[in-house]
């Protein structure tokens, strides 16, 4: 029998945050509310994504977000992640779980998002989309029901989502697909006491925007401003919580009124 003694530190619950590839990204944003809140974290980047994508590569964001997450108290590790392998999230399962212990909150944050529309979307585009945002979200929320072993009502799936369509195809498409894997899990993990539940943060300007883009969006949101990964990360944090483990089944609007 193993006898836990009074002095000895409970163990904190670890997360697995995919999507946490720059500082200023929601992701991160998530990291640092929850190692605050006592959890510790795994996380995925993708540094060819960035490469892909219009404000390029945050040279040492890896190590700033661990440096921070370590500030807090929070062990981590980062683990880089081709979520277009449908191997690799039976791989980043094997890896937190052998270098940190059971994943107890798993927050999906990563995305594939280039604009395009109906007609002018390729083939190849569909696709990657689909299989990071749809595909390898189900096979991590499949890897994680499957490995859980938790106490029931203490686990957690959120998953951020959108619900850009217009203009923005595949990517609406497969965030649309990703909301029913998500609810589903509410109802087949029920056996686990897990919890699932999709977030969708609204505009958030993590680097994206073009100032005309700011402004439109600024003045068709009720509360007068954007978004900020805080705001998205405070819900998140609730959610895990166990005071938030009442909600689930749900595609909650975090978005300040704009929807």
């Amino acid at each position: 029998m193993t006898t836990t003694h009074a002095h000895e530190p409970a163990r904190r619950p670890l997360a697995l945050i995919t999507g946490v590839g720059r500082t200023v990204g929601i992701g991160a944003g998530i990291a640092r509310r929850l190692a605050a809140s006592g959890w510790d974290i795994a996380f995925t980047y993708w540094t060819p994504y960035d490469h892909r994508m219009d404000w390029g590569v945050e040279q040492g964001a890896t190590e700033a977000i661990t440096a921070a997450l370590t500030e807090l108290g929070a062990a981590s590790v980062a683990i880089e992640a081709d979520l277009t392998d449908p191997d690799t999230p039976g791989r980043v399962l094997d890896e937190a779980e052998s270098r940190l212990g059971p994943v107890t909150a798993l927050v999906m944050c990563h995305a594939e998002s280039v604009d395009s529309g109906l007609l002018d979307t390729s083939l190849e585009s569909f696709d990657r989309h689909f299989a990071v945002n749809t595909r390898a979200s189900w096979l991590l929320i499949r890897a994680y029901g499957l490995r859980f072993r938790g106490t029931p009502g203490s686990g957690r799936i959120v998953a951020l989502t959108s619900d850009h369509t217009v203009g923005n195809l595949p990517y609406g498409a497969s965030k649309g697909a990703l909301d029913r894997i998500t609810l589903a899990a509410a109802r087949e993990l029920a056996h686990l006491g897990v919890t699932a539940n999709a977030v969708n943060p609204g505009p958030v300007d993590t680097g994206w925007m073009t100032p005309e883009v700011k402004e439109s969006l600024t003045a068709a949101t009720p509360l007068g401003r954007l978004g900020t990964p805080r705001d998205t990360a405070h819900l998140v944090d609730f959610l895990c919580s166990p005071e938030g483990a009442w909600i689930n089944g749900q595609l909650l609007m975090s978005d300040g009124g704009l929807a």
